[in-house]
């Protein structure tokens, strides 16, 4: 009958912190088509902003070009740009 023998494990070497990834923020691009009324009401059914939140990052777009509406996980903003572009506005994600 074979006998269990102690074994060694050689542990990784090297730095083994691992350093957090960075925030991804997600932007609303300023587009000629859609109006100000229907950004608003996107703001507030994709993210849960209330009127005058929704309606600040709006007029953000509009005055500035861009506004930053949410951030988060790589996957979380890749979700959120996709829920965008479904509502019809253009939005991208980049690191922050």
């Amino acid at each position: 009958m074979p006998t269990a023998v102690p074994t060694e494990v050689d542990l990784p070497a090297g730095d083994t912190s691992s350093v957090p990834d960075r925030p991804w923020v997600v932007i609303v691009w300023n587009d000629p088509i859609n109006l100000m009324s229907y950004v608003v009401l996107v703001l507030q059914k994709l993210f849960g902003y209330n009127r005058a939140k929704a309606t600040e990052l709006m007029l953000d777009v509009h005055h500035k070009g861009r506004a930053v509406v949410s951030n988060g996980t790589r996957e979380k903003a890749e979700l959120d740009v996709f829920r965008l572009h479904e509502h019809g506005l253009w939005a991208t994600m980049q690191r922050d």
